[in-house]
């Protein structure tokens, strides 16, 4: 009896020193995720809030409605009305460029295409989505510029070649959650393939496929390497013209972050905090059409 008295003591002693041990990592786990999450956020609080400290002095509304200009000393006066004018044009044609392609692709490979060349369109969309964007550059340069000179199509079109991937993917994924129910639904009703896919595939992913739209967006909204090639020597004039060269915010910190007066970095800083403000809400959108998106995928 005592023999298994002691047994049964030290079992239970070796009992709760295990559970002890594995309440310590798992607490150590859980401080390890929480300082790794804390740091994430304290990165981008402090790029946000240099940023923004940096650039606040130049942030009025001249800096918003008027084109730079020059004063007779040198320094930068006016705003960047002309980088934000072009920025959207370059956005919006590069979003006309890239979406209903990216779309159809995906579409094609997701419910049309044989298993193999499924896989080999999914490895073309992998390694452009992998490409150097200078090289996207030099390319839209040999292939566009060169022979037609610079433009915001041409800038467009670099940009869509960028977001096309990030496109297609993103959507393949979300026709992917569509459950397979709602197809053999409309097909059992006598509903031709493509009609299927139009009417009822599509409209229930459409919140994942403008999810990652607007993921796409905000990569390429940030893009400097690629316009430099395509769409550098622009006025500082505000323009509309697709086919003029125009400035863009990327473009316009690149150049004065590198000027020797203060009054550029200024500028460049508050330029930056635009483009900061513009993604975060192309991202607060992305996340309200997902979240949309799996409301209506979970019905």
């Amino acid at each position: 009896m005592a023999g298994a008295s002691t047994e049964r003591t030290s079992t239970l002693f070796a009992m709760d020193r295990r559970l002890r041990r594995r309440r310590f990592v798992n607490l150590t786990m859980e401080a390890a995720a929480t300082i790794a999450a804390l740091a994430a956020v304290g990165v981008l609080a402090i790029v946000v809030a240099s940023v923004v400290a940096n650039g606040w002095s130049a942030l009025n509304v001249d800096f918003f409605t008027k084109p730079p200009t020059l004063s007779a000393f040198g320094e930068a006066t006016g705003g960047i009305a002309n980088s934000i004018v072009g920025s959207l044009v370059l956005v919006f044609f590069a979003t006309l460029f890239a979406l209903p392609i990216g779309v159809l692709t995906a579409i094609y490979v997701s419910e049309l295409a044989p298993r193999g060349v499924a896989n080999v369109i999914r490895l073309a969309l992998d390694v452009t989505n992998g490409l150097p964007t200078i090289v996207v550059g030099v390319f839209v340069f040999s292939a566009v510029v060169v022979s037609h000179g610079q433009s915001a199509l041409a800038g467009s079109f670099a940009l869509a070649i960028i977001a096309l991937p990030l496109i297609a993917r993103s959507t393949q994924e979300v026709l992917r959650l569509v459950p397979p129910s709602l197809r053999e639904a409309g097909l059992a009703l006598g509903a031709p393939r493509w009609r299927t896919v139009l009417s009822v595939v599509l409209p229930t992913s459409m919140g994942g496929i403008l999810t990652g739209t607007t993921l796409a967006i905000a990569r390429v909204a940030g893009e400097t390497a690629p316009l430099l090639f395509t769409t550098s020597l622009a006025a500082m004039a505000v323009t509309w013209d697709p086919r003029q060269p125009v400035q863009s915010m990327p473009l316009t910190i690149f150049q004065y972050i590198e000027q020797p007066d203060p009054s550029y970095h200024a500028q460049a800083w508050a330029a930056g905090a635009v483009l900061l403000a513009f993604v975060l809400i192309l991202s607060l959108c992305s996340k309200f059409f997902l979240a949309r998106s799996r409301r209506k995928l979970s019905r």
